[in-house]
């Protein structure tokens, strides 16, 4: 038996914001799913500001995904400590 990790991946083929990715992937539907969290992030931005950069909409988009986090890790931590004072 082989246990050699590449033999798990799979290739597919993405598109984001118009331009198509091939990429390798344990979790194609995990995957599939940040496309599309990515995707229409990057539409959302490009309709909200003046730049047609689709670096620059890609950076604007991954510091709103990293914002979203951010907050996200926030409320968890706040959650964690909440349950551990009512301990």
């Amino acid at each position: 038996m082989n246990d050699d990790k590449s033999a798990e991946m799979k290739r597919v083929e993405v598109e984001i914001f118009g331009e198509v990715y091939r990429l390798r992937t344990e979790n194609p539907d995990g995957l599939a799913q940040l496309v599309r969290m990515v995707d229409s992030t990057m539409k959302a931005i490009s309709q909200s500001t003046r730049t047609f950069a689709g670096s620059r909409i890609a950076v604007l988009a991954a510091l709103k995904i990293a914002e979203d986090y951010m907050q996200l890790k926030r409320d968890y931590d706040d959650l964690i400590r909440l349950l551990d004072e009512n301990k």
